[in-house]
């Protein structure tokens, strides 16, 4: 028989870079194991222990391959009774045109729509609903990552990437009223313009117009969702924390 893993567990999609690389490197300094997710295979040079183990190759954009994930995460988790501290849901995709132009309503193609909503909206419930029990069996916590793009036309993120986020906020506060009798927190966060390798072209022009004048970084999102899903945050369920140095006062 394999000896029990007592440590905490998260599953996290979308860790391959940027805000769940960050996100990764804060749990597993508080001694969490991360089972992360992605499109693509685990780097070799990914700076945190247990990673080929640990890590799950998953199209988001392919509901199949979604669900066969979730199967593989369920088996996983056996390791440490089937039990789940916490999902986040931080993958997502954000199409633009040729050249890095802004996909509007008027010239996003259909089935565009339907793989930015698929990743970015209904991965996320299917990931829920599929770990479902492993969650209540000790009251974790799910965060959905959002964007400051849902509540207001964005410069550069397109109509359906906007929309997408901003069904997921909604989402959230649905699937806070419903997961919540069975002890599941679930909340949100909405980060604004985070200094990535994936910036789009021009986003330092709009630092003018954040009050803190600088671009977040993305250790100050991991914070935040590590906040979200340890104990201090033990009765806070259904909100969407904006992470935007005030951008929008």
């Amino acid at each position: 028989m394999s000896t029990r893993d007592e440590r905490k567990t998260l599953v996290l999609t979308g860790a391959s870079r940027g805000i769940g690389h960050a996100t990764v490197k804060r749990f597993s300094k508080e001694g969490w194991r991360v089972i992360t997710c992605s499109r693509h295979a685990f780097a070799e040079d990914c700076p945190w222990p247990a990673g080929p183990e640990d890590h799950i190759q998953v199209d988001l954009s392919n509901p199949d391959d979604v669900g066969g994930a979730i199967s593989e995460m369920r088996d996983r988790l056996q390791a440490n009774g089937g039990q789940l501290n916490a999902l986040v849901n931080n993958a997502g995709i954000s199409p633009k045109l040729d050249g890095g132009g802004r996909m509007n309503s008027i010239n996003t193609p259909m089935d565009v729509w339907r793989d930015v909503f698929q990743v970015n909206f209904l991965a996320p419930i299917m990931l829920a609903r599929g770990l479902f029990a492993e969650l209540a069996a000790v009251k974790g916590s799910i965060v959905n990552v959002t964007s400051i793009a849902g509540g207001r036309v964005h410069p550069f993120a397109g109509t359906a990437y906007a929309t997408s986020k901003a069904a997921l906020a909604s989402l959230t506060r649905e699937m806070a009223a419903d997961f919540g009798p069975h002890g599941i927190r679930v909340n949100a966060i909405a980060p604004g313009e985070i200094e990535t390798a994936i910036l789009s072209p021009g986003t330092e022009k709009l630092v003018d117009q954040i009050p803190l004048r600088r671009l977040g970084q993305t250790f100050e999102v991991a914070e935040t969702i590590y906040f979200l899903c340890s104990e201090q945050a033990s009765y806070v369920t259904g909100g969407e924390i904006h992470i935007n140095g005030g951008q929008h006062v």
